[in-house]
């Protein structure tokens, strides 16, 4: 029997519960009060409520109470009642209930022994009682109807009933919250239902959009719904489809997928684009460990089960790289990165990770070696082979300068007709003009190959400077362009440096400047003397470089391009060796210019070369 027994008010008729009828009372066999009226409540101060709970010997007292209770006799027996100090006559009669147990009724009585018909009534009102306990019991305890009641108003489910036209009989709080007044269930959707399980997305009284789940019970003519809310969760399902589909993009476009393995199983968890990279088509081709093994180059598989192993052992990240025969026959490059799960004692239970195919990576990587080899190969022997021919370039024209010269200073003798001299002229100048191409070249190939050497020694800047005005005046007359170092005014200024590198450098400059200066414009040379390095500056009032140039004028054979540029022949190398030779020396090169204004080429050069590039 359960303990949950039902108040005498749900046993019991109203006529039978007369506030002056006799106290009635049932005891199981182990003494606990199974039942009591309302008049035995009422002179025992009992709570029906505690009914289950409560030992009928903590109420009774015997005048001959038996040594087990369940030995006490039946028939007429005076009892004293808690909270009464008087015996009362009660009659007892033991009755065997539907659970095959036995119980002991009491009714308080002045006559020796009830009537037939009252006892009849009472023995009928216990066994209806011990029934509906044993029907509770039986059922893991069912609801009560008051109980269900309460339960419905405390859920947030909607509940109603519709009988076979779809008119809502009855509803719950809940339903009329959340839809108001409605009468008909199919009003609530857009199509009519019918009555499956279903989801379906409907509105609310307040216009909202709500998902529901609908059940759907029929017994009779009736129909019993209810409607849990899932929208959250179906806003939640959304949002981890969008994920995944993000993911799934997201590793479509980076070439990869995410792979599970479990320890000890053969099976593997692949993404579909992991199937992609094996040649594998998703839904065909069950993953395995062995199949993934037979897959893999025969060249990498012994690498790829050691870092598994190892990851295992040591319980570390990991990754690697690996190729993949697919079975069209072509290869794959794969990068495979993995981290280890672990249970809650720390223990190494799977690995997982990611893959991507880098096999188009790893080809460009290769064409893009192969490509830089080729190269260097090609530059190494353009380098090479320019430096070879040096002498055999230089030695012919020095000589057709030479000759050249000779002729047109007539030292063997005069010249029968004097258009030769003008040819003469014209041969010793191209000669020059060639030599000074062939030597720019060859000076810059030399400093890519890193066979440019410095000689370093101590340089007088002043006489080195007037050397290099001097030099360039007779080209800068030709112009009618002067040329001035009336700002280097410290004699005996000094640095460590190469004699012919400084040399060049002022030549290229001043070159540079008298090319690309107006007519009856100056170029000034100036020299500062800062605290740790020495700056000098050639300023022309020439054509000027446009802004985009700037950065790309000092790269070899690069010139400004523009059609005053390209009347003045060059090689496009000057800048370029000059800024060379003048970070060879630990220093750097600057250009300042503004079109149709002129150009300011600043050279820093450190006063001693050596400790420059030293400490570098």
């Amino acid at each position: 029997m359960t303990q949950n027994i039902i108040t005498n008010e749900q046993q019991i008729p109203e006529s039978q519960t007369r506030p002056d009828e006799a106290a009635r009372v049932a005891i199981a066999e182990d003494g606990r009060i199974v039942y009591a009226n309302p008049s035995f409540c009422a002179l025992s101060h009992l709570d029906p409520k505690n009914l289950p709970d409560t030992d009928a010997r903590s109420i009774i007292s015997f005048s001959n109470p038996a040594k087990n209770f369940d030995d006490t006799p039946a028939g007429l027996q005076k009892v004293q009642i808690n909270g009464h100090a008087e015996k009362l006559d009660f009659h007892f009669d033991w009755l065997t209930g539907p659970d095959q147990k036995r119980y002991l009724i009491g009714a308080r009585t002045k006559e020796k022994k009830p009537s037939k018909k009252e006892l009849e009534a009472f023995e009928a009102v216990i066994l209806q009682t011990l029934k509906n306990n044993d029907n509770r019991a039986g059922a893991g305890g069912i609801f009560e109807a008051a109980d269900m009641t309460q339960f419905m108003a405390m859920s947030s489910d909607i509940m109603f009933v519709i009988d076979t036209a779809g008119q809502i009989q009855r509803a719950n709080s809940s339903f009329k919250s959340n839809f108001g007044s409605v009468q008909n269930f199919a009003d609530l959707f857009e199509e009519t239902p019918d009555h499956t399980d279903f989801d379906a997305q409907i509105i609310d009284k307040d216009g909202r959009e709500r998902w529901f789940e609908w059940r759907f019970q029929k017994k009779d003519n009736l129909t019993y719904c209810t409607g849990h809310d899932v929208t959250a969760i179906k806003a939640q399902e959304k949002a981890l489809e969008r994920r995944e589909k993000q993911l799934r993009e997201a590793e479509s476009v980076g070439s990869m997928g995410h792979w599970y393995w479990k320890i000890g199983q053969e099976a593997l968890e692949w993404s579909p684009q992991i199937y992609g990279m094996f040649g594998l088509k998703e839904g065909e081709d069950a993953p395995t460990l062995l199949g993934m093994n037979d897959m893999v180059h025969r060249e990498d598989i012994g690498r790829v089960n050691q870092v598994f192993q190892r990851a295992i052992i040591e319980e570390k990240d990991y990754d690697m790289e690996f190729r993949v025969i697919q079975p069209s026959g072509d290869t794959r490059f794969i990068r495979c990165e993995g981290r280890c799960a672990k249970d809650d004692e720390g223990e190494v239970i799977a690995l997982f990770g990611i893959m991507q195919d880098m096999t188009e990576r790893v080809l460009y990587e290769r064409r893009l070696r192969d490509a830089l080899a080729s190269a260097e190969s090609a530059y190494a022997a353009k380098t090479q082979f320019l430096a070879n021919m040096s002498h055999e370039l230089r030695t012919p024209l020095n000589a057709i300068i030479g000759f050249s010269e000779m002729i047109q200073r007539q030292l063997l003798g005069p010249i029968g007709t004097e258009k030769y001299l003008e040819y003469i002229s014209g041969i010793r100048e191209s000669g020059e003009h060639l030599l000074d191409l062939i030597s720019d070249i060859l000076d810059m190939s030399k400093i890519e190959a890193g066979k440019y050497e410095l000689d370093l020694e101590t340089v007088n800047v002043k006489k080195c400077i007037d050397m290099a005005v001097h030099m360039m005046e007779g080209r800068a007359m030709e112009s009618g362009i002067k040329i001035s170092a009336a700002d280097v005014k410290n004699k005996k200024l000094k640095i460590v440096a190469d004699r012919r590198a400084f040399m060049q450098i002022m030549l290229n400059l001043l070159s540079n400047a008298v090319k690309f200066s107006k007519e009856d414009s100056q170029v000034r040379v100036e020299a500062h003397e800062r605290e740790d390095y020495l700056a000098i500056k050639v300023i022309d009032e020439g054509i000027g470089i446009p802004a985009h140039k700037l950065s790309s004028i000092t790269r070899p054979f690069e010139q400004v391009s523009s059609s005053y540029a390209r009347e003045h022949e060059g090689s496009g190398l000057g800048l370029a060796i000059t800024k060379e030779l003048a970070e060879m020396h630990g220093g750097a090169l600057r250009i300042e210019s503004t079109m149709g204004e002129g150009t300011t080429v600043t050279v820093r050069l450190p006063y001693d070369a050596f400790k420059a590039t030293q400490s570098t």
